[in-house]
């Protein structure tokens, strides 16, 4: 099992929604807790919960998608605190508009942050999980990045490509006999503000998942070496569904409503620049 006591876990996007969460829940398990954010105000709200449980905890304000900047502030956490045992790439944005609709900045901001900012914090602590010959990094994908929907392509885009990154370093470690792990996390609609206005046409086989749900279901992923976490179990239908002429695939998914779920999202306010816990 991955255990916390002495540990050192990094969580991007770790000043709020479920980043913040699992940062408690792992603090309280006996964790050092590294809050990446952007966010100054909230995490320093986030810092203080931590403390309060009695749990320790360091800040930095980072952009994760300025990779000298993850570089150099990734050297002032080893040189601090040690090497960093478990890497939890949560940080991500969501702009919610149709693709017509979206700017170049907005379409460039998600992947930044969504998919180019998993290889600048890997690259980061990487190596020394490499020297160590152990460590765990979380990737936290989506629901969305296995099947597609209205007004998130951009977002599908960037989570389809977390789920593959995270596939392939699993592969990479595995045909080298390393024993560093992985764990990717595809939850369908949070309760978050991040996605305020979701709807769900079925709320028993697709609710809009409660945050600490999810961020106790991820943290006992990590503690047991789960590779694949998916929620709700009804997602992983999605694979059988590919087997099935496209009409047919699009169809049922819109019979589920994934093309309706968005017509009243709203999100938070000025969402595409912070770097907000998923």
């Amino acid at each position: 099992m991955t255990h916390f006591k002495h540990r050192n876990v990094l969580i991007t996007g770790g000043a709020s929604g479920i980043g913040k969460l699992m940062g408690q829940i792992m603090a309280k398990k006996g964790a050092t807790i590294i809050i990446w954010d952007i966010n100054e105000a909230n995490m320093k709200i986030a810092a203080k919960e931590i403390k309060d449980l009695g749990g320790k905890v360091i800040t930095n304000k980072v952009d994760v998608t300025d990779n000298k900047l993850v570089y150099k502030l990734a050297q002032k956490v080893k040189e601090k605190v040690g090497n960093v045992d478990v890497l939890i790439n949560n940080a991500g944005i969501v702009t919610g508009k149709p693709f017509w609709d979206c700017t170049d900045e907005e379409l460039k901001a998600t992947m930044d942050v969504n998919t180019l900012a998993l290889f600048w914090t890997v690259k980061a602590f990487l190596p020394d999980m490499i020297e160590a010959n152990s460590g765990h990094i979380v990737t936290i994908s989506s629901a969305a990045g296995m099947v597609g929907a209205t007004r998130l392509t951009d977002y599908n885009a960037s989570k389809f490509a977390a789920f593959g990154f995270d596939e392939s370093l699993r592969m990479e470690f595995k045909r080298r006999k390393m024993n560093i792990r992985t764990t990717v996390v595809c939850p369908y609609f949070i309760n978050t503000g991040m996605f305020k206005g979701v709807k769900t046409r079925f709320p028993a086989l697709l609710p809009i998942l409660e945050e600490d749900v999810v961020a106790r279901k991820i943290v006992r992923a990590i503690e047991t070496n789960k590779a694949r976490l998916i929620m709700p179990g009804l997602v992983y239908s999605s694979w059988v569904m590919r087997y099935l002429p496209v009409s047919a695939f699009d169809w049922i998914s819109s019979y589920l409503g994934v093309s309706t779920a968005m017509d009243e999202f709203i999100g938070r306010e000025n969402d595409i620049s912070p770097q907000s816990g998923d």
